[in-house]
């Protein structure tokens, strides 16, 4: 029964149809910014999100601290290798997107969702980014438009203006929950 605030129960979350996206953390540090992803996941219907590596896993007191329970809606799986998790995903058919900046990467602008293909967005550690090896096996790069003087953004912003870009250009071509 959806809530007195219009929010799903545990139960219709998930049952519910879910974003075409899943998400890969990659070695990523701070147990902060990995509940703060599982927040962001929760409020967009992502339907997976893979934790690699040193990357904490749930129950942590740290993710629960800033997830607020979306632990317990997302579904999550914990992988020790991103590169035989990404291998895997590939050879069903994911098209791989890495959030990094690199020599060949692009202005996330450019990228356009396509309706009945499903995505995966790969995120690195705070500090070294994705692993080149990881980095070598994607189908792209894509970067989030910055002009200060800092070339990052916090992991879990970066995540979260990700799926808002995905779930917009989404919503505008049409592609539809599954």
């Amino acid at each position: 029964m959806t809530t007195s605030n219009n929010r799903l129960s545990f139960e219709e979350f998930k049952g519910a149809k879910k974003l075409p996206l899943t998400l890969v953390l990659d070695n990523v540090r701070s147990v902060h910014n990995v509940g703060s992803i599982f927040r962001t996941a929760d409020c967009f219907l992502i339907k997976k999100i893979y934790l690699c590596g040193i990357t904490a896993s749930p129950p942590h007191k740290g993710i629960n601290k800033s997830a607020l329970g979306a632990t317990e809606s997302v579904h999550w799986e914990y992988v020790q290798d991103t590169f035989a998790i990404i291998q895997r995903l590939q050879m069903q058919g994911y098209s791989i997107i890495a959030l990094e900046q690199t020599r060949n990467s692009e202005n996330i602008v450019a990228f356009q969702p396509l309706k009945g293909k499903e995505y995966v967005f790969v995120f690195g550690n705070e500090v070294l980014g994705i692993s080149e090896r990881v980095l070598n096996l994607v189908h792209r790069s894509v970067e989030i438009p910055q002009f200060g003087t800092k070339h990052s953004l916090n992991i879990s912003n970066a995540v979260a203006i990700a799926i808002w870009d995905f779930y917009i250009k989404s919503s505008i071509f049409k592609v539809e929950l599954q």
